[in-house]
């Protein structure tokens, strides 16, 4: 929508037309006028431009064609016309005007990465000689114009990641010279044209996640020249095309959609693929022999599927094959020998219902060199386990649960298999000798990164696991997963098990183990299952810890076992009385004395000094930050130039800049305060006051302040940061972050390990001594991020320290103190008027996470008065998460526009994102008091990574 004040420009803009014409008398000025005044136009439909990109438009003292983004011809009819607009990943907001139509030689527009909306102007059909139009990640709506269809000259249409509705119009079968068609991540509906066969130039071709009907055309077999065909995530219908005609395609993806029948033996010819996936369909029959000829194949992907029969053989000539899964469908018999000759496979799973079987050839000690996954659960394999698995260095997980195999398991697991990470052997029948005295148990402490060891179930046929728990296995701490039950385990749970701090579920339950229950599992804070039930435990159970929860604690069937908390329902411990615990408790009582009189003589002390100290303060800011002066900072800053300007806010501008601290020269954030905008002196102020206070490795780190004039005598504030070179969250979420020339994305992992920093940063501030920290601002922009992707809050020119007793009236009436955060993220009793508590920072943390893992702000349009994020989501869960979660977090490479993996429900990241979306509707309710505690959601969202970790990377 236009904004009130771009209509007062009109007048300025008739006026400047005047004077340009009369001062301009040739025809080629003034069409180069034309190009001026349809720029300023451009610019008066963007609301918001926060990198100040367009601060050179309109700037008489600079040439048009040195504006930013714009770039003019040099030669004949084109000299000093407008011949690229390009303005990439800036966050400009606003609408396009159609006003660009105006720019006759234009060639390339280019507008990505921003928060653009309203409709793409229809009026770009008359630039004839425009060959790329790139609007992707934006937030445009309506319809594709079909008008789009008259231009032949255009090259390259790129609107993906947009909310663009309605059908694909036909038109775009007229663009004869077209060669990149992206309109993936959209709300499309209808049928995908058939005219777009003709279009025989085209060679990228993407019309993912969206909701497209219909079958896959056949004309599209007639499009010899393309490379890329992207259509998973829709609801196609119908059996897949042979297009045998396509002999350049490198990457098909046609997965989750609800295509049937049979895999035509044609795609055998298109021997330049690279990449195949058909995963979640209802395809049927057996895999085509003809896939072998595929001899450059890396990724071939069919999972959830319905295929019979056997592996073909000819996969073993799949010999550049990385990726192989075939989970969840109906094959049968062994797996073809060729297939352990592949010597870059990195994946191979068929985990699910599948029937295969047989056993594993044996090790030459050459196989599989780059295997990092082997995935064969619930099957019917037998024989002892693969030795040659030890050979694949790489391995990180073996997971073989619920098969026939059998023997010993191999210590070189342990010994040569440094990076393993998941080993599961449930359910089998798997036997150790007694001479073995689980020794590969104890090869597992060169394990460092082993988090998951389920061996349990493991009694079939009379074979089972037995002979004590090795104190080495100490040494694996990494590991969280621990599962030996129903086997024949005896002797004591070792001490040594104390070293595994990260244990999260521990189940020993169905052995002959005996002894008291080890004191250091209470002190383990992750520990969330402990099951010893049926064995033969006794003494004292502790009852701080997990055994202060019954429900997490299994421990019947140990008759010997007494005390613990009341609900687990256990006979009180007998004590005898001896004169010996009397003494013991006189010393106690005597010792603790003294103690405490120590004590309190340091906190008379420190009362004292710190009293001291706070009549001396004669700064806000710590004695211990050197100050700078307004010439280091316009030195270190260029002059303070927009070439170094990384961003800005309520209260000023950030600059990138080198300064010199202890001889050494550090690059440095620079936040500059615009002491002309109300309040900013009282944001310093705050800023200083709270991070003098604050050391949090999720906190931003301030260096120095300069509190000085500048070369004209007005006053001069700035705080000097820490540089954080990966910017801030926004940028990730909403912009495409290019590196090497890639677009890059957050995944699962990474989003849940900035959602825990976050937390962390709050947990700190909220539990901060004496008084808690409220930040007052929590959202996307003001999480910045590190070299290792490690987030850290920063702007604290809100935040306020608690007083719950206080009755100072003297700031409230301010506007700065009036301020309690930003539109969407602000708790909504401030509204109300409310004071800032630490439950609005809770609200402001559940709407950030919602938006991390769905990708939609809360000022999302969508969203009207009665719609809002926190009902948006509510109202999916559980069963309609894959609805709403952001698409990115279910492809499956890094810059979340790859192949997507399988999204049924019961996939390890749904379960995941619906337990990070229900944290985020916990801390987000409207009521402050139905709010989950900041700690509990940290807890929470911990046990979330440690949990789904393993299973949703990659």
């Amino acid at each position: 929508m236009v904004g009130a004040g771009s209509f007062l420009l009109v007048p300025l803009f008739l006026s400047l037309v005047a004077s340009t014409n009369s001062a301009l008398s040739s025809g080629i000025a003034t069409n180069i006028a034309t190009d001026h005044l349809a720029l300023l136009f451009f610019k008066s439909l963007i609301r918001l431009d926060p990198s100040q990109a367009l601060v050179s438009w309109g700037n008489n003292s600079i040439p048009l064609c040195q504006w930013r983004g714009v770039t003019c011809g040099s030669r004949g009819s084109r000299r000093g016309r407008v011949t690229e607009l390009e303005l990439e990943n800036l966050s400009l907001a606003g609408a396009i005007s159609s006003s660009v139509a105006n720019l006759t030689f234009l060639r390339r527009l280019h507008l990505p990465g921003n928060n653009l909306q309203g409709k793409i102007p229809r009026e770009l059909a008359a630039l004839s000689n425009l060959e790329s139009i790139v609007l992707f990640q934006n937030m445009l709506e309506g319809e594709i114009p079909h008008e789009l269809g008259s231009m032949h000259n255009l090259k390259v249409l790129n609107v993906s990641y947009n909310k663009l509705t309605g059908s694909i119009p036909t038109s775009l079968g007229n663009l004869a010279n077209l060669e990149i068609l992206y309109i993936a991540h959209n709300d499309l509906t209808g049928e995908i044209p058939t005219e777009i066969g003709n279009l025989v130039k085209l060679s990228k071709f993407s019309l993912s996640t969206n909701q497209l009907r219909g079958s896959v055309p056949i004309s599209l077999g007639n499009l010899s020249s393309l490379t890329v065909l992207i259509l998973h995530t829709n609801n196609l219908t119908g059996s897949i095309p042979p297009l045998q005609n396509l002999s350049f395609l490198t990457v098909l993806a046609l997965g989750t959609n609800d295509l049937t029948g049979c895999i035509p033996s044609q795609l055998g010819n298109l021997t330049s693929l690279v990449i195949l996936d058909l995963r979640a369909n209802y395809l049927t029959g057996s895999i085509p022999e003809s896939l072998g000829n595929l001899n450059i194949l890396e990724s071939l992907s069919l999972p959830f599927n319905n295929f019979t029969g056997s592996i073909p053989n000819s996969i073993g000539n799949l010999l550049f094959l990385k990726t192989l899964d075939l989970d969840n469908n109906e094959l049968e018999g062994p797996l073809p020998p060729a297939l352990f000759n592949l010597s870059y496979l990195e994946l191979f799973t068929v985990q699910g219902n599948n029937y295969l079987n047989g056993s594993f050839p044996p090790d030459n000690g050459n196989r599989l060199p780059h295997l990092e996954k082997f995935l064969i659960d619930y099957n019917q394999f037998h024989g002892p386990i693969p030795t040659f698995l030890c050979n694949s260095s790489m391995l990180q997980m073996f997971e073989a649960a619920q098969n026939l195999l059998t023997g010993t398991i191999p210590s070189c697991l342990g010994t040569h298999l440094k990076r393993l990470s998941s080993l599961v052997l449930a359910k089998n029948q798997i036997q150790a000798t007694q001479d073995a005295d689980w020794g590969f148990l104890a090869s597992l402490a060169n394990c460092s990164d082993l988090q998951l060891l389920d061996l349990s179930y493991n009694r079939l046929e009379g074979n089972q696991i037995y002979g004590e728990i090795p104190g080495s296995l100490g040494a694996c701490q990494s590991l969280q997963y621990l599962n030996a039950s129903h086997n024949n385990l005896e002797g004591t749970i070792p001490l040594s098990l104390e070293q595994m701090k990260g244990l999260l579920v521990v189940d020993l339950s169905h052995n002959n183990l005996s002894g008291n229950i080890p004191e250091f599992f209470a002190k383990m804070r992750g520990l969330s299952i402990f099951n010893i039930s049926f064995n033969n435990f006794k003494g004292q159970v502790p009852e701080d810890g997990i055994f202060s929860n019954a429900s997490s604690t299994t421990i019947i069937a140990n008759d010997g076992l007494c005390g613990g908390v009341p609900q687990l329902k256990l006979p009180p411990c007998t004590t005898h009385t001896t004169k010996r615990p009397y003494f013991r408790l006189i010393v106690a009582v005597s010792v603790g004395s003294t103690c405490l009189f120590v004590i309190c003589l340091m906190l008379i002390f420190f009362h004292w000094n710190k009293k001291k100290k706070d009549n001396h303060q004669t700064s806000t800011i710590s004695e211990h930050h050197v100050r700078v002066s307004y010439a280091e900072l316009s030195s270190a800053t260029d002059s303070f130039s927009s070439g170094n300007l990384i961003g800005t806010g309520s209260f000023g501008s950030v600059f990138k800049g080198k300064i010199m601290i202890e001889e050494l020269q550090v690059t440095v954030a620079v936040k500059v305060l615009n002491l002309q905008q109300h309040g900013a002196s009282q944001s310093f102020a705050a800023e200083c006051e709270t991070l003098r206070c604050v050391r949090h490795r999720n906190l931003v780190k301030i260096l120095t302040v300069c509190s000085s004039v500048d070369l004209r005598g007005i006053d001069f504030k700035a705080l000097v940061f820490e540089f954080l070179p990966n910017g801030n969250l926004e940028r990730w979420l909403h912009q495409s972050v290019e590196e090497d020339g890639e677009y890059k994305v957050l995944d699962l992992v990474k989003r849940l390990d900035i959602s825990i920093d976050v937390a962390s940063a709050l947990e700190y501030l909220h539990q901060h001594k004496p008084l808690p920290i409220i930040h007052c601002d929590i959202k996307p922009s003001n999480i910045l991020l590190n070299d290792d992707m490690v987030a850290h809050v920063g702007d604290f020119g809100l935040a306020r320290f608690y007083h719950e007793d206080s009755n100072d009236t003297s700031e409230k009436s301010s506007a700065w103190a009036r301020m309690r955060g930003t539109i969407g993220y602000a708790a909504p009793e401030y509204g109300l008027g409310n004071e800032v508590s630490i439950l609005g920072d809770v609200y402001s943390y559940g709407i950030l996470l919602l938006e991390m893992f769905t990708g939609r702000r809360p000022t999302d349009s969508k969203f009207g008065d009665e719609l809002s994020l926190h009902k948006y989501v509510q109202m999916a869960l559980p069963e309609r998460v894959i609805n709403i979660a952001d698409q990115q977090l279910l492809s499956n490479d890094g810059d979340g526009q790859g192949i997507s993996n399988s999204v049924k429900v019961g996939d390890a990241r749904i379960v995941c994102i619906t337990s990070v979306l229900q944290i985020g509707i916990a801390c987000s309710n409207d009521n402050p008091t139905d709010r989950l505690q900041i700690r509990d959601a940290l807890k929470e969202l911990q046990a979330i990574r440690d949990k789904f970790g393993v299973s949703v990377q990659g």
